[in-house]
């Protein structure tokens, strides 16, 4: 019979290796997506899930709504607002009028720290709100509509 290994407390394991990639990686703010972690560890998703579960208990990580976990640091601000919305605000913050160029999802992803499919999907959103027009493959994104500013308190 072969010797397998001990499940049991895997995924504290997991949540240990990934807290040291944070520890070691201070410019790290989003965790290793579900499937890298199932690939790099050789685990099942339900045991990935553990681990996530596990950073979120204590306060390492928290999830987000249509992106990956993102990573909390002590003392660090974090705008919580979803990515579309803080991509929105660039509208007004830059002062781009209807019909100007959007920045590129590349140049988004660099400037927000994600990736470029997590701020396609926020692009699309705003397309589907009419804030912007365009996009797609090679094609420019344009300014359709400048929303409206929420108030702050």
């Amino acid at each position: 019979m072969s010797q397998q290994a001990n499940p049991r407390g895997t995924f504290l394991k997991i949540a240990d290796s990934v807290k040291r990639q944070i520890e070691d990686d201070p410019t790290m703010t989003e965790l290793p997506s579900l499937a890298e972690l199932m690939r790099d560890h050789k685990v099942s998703r339900g045991v990935a899930l553990r681990a996530f579960s596990v950073l979120r208990q204590e306060g390492v990580a928290e999830p987000v709504r249509g992106e990956r976990w993102r990573v909390v640091r002590a003392g660090a601000p974090v705008d919580r607002r979803p990515l579309d919305q803080r991509i929105a605000e660039i509208i007004a913050t830059e002062g781009l009028e209807v019909g100007e160029a959007f920045p590129s999802a590349s140049a988004l992803a660099e400037r927000f720290g994600v990736s470029r499919p997590t701020v396609t999907k926020a692009l699309e959103k705003l397309e589907a709100v009419g804030v912007l027009a365009g996009g797609g493959q090679g094609k420019v994104r344009t300014v359709r509509a400048v929303p409206a500013r929420e108030g702050r308190s």
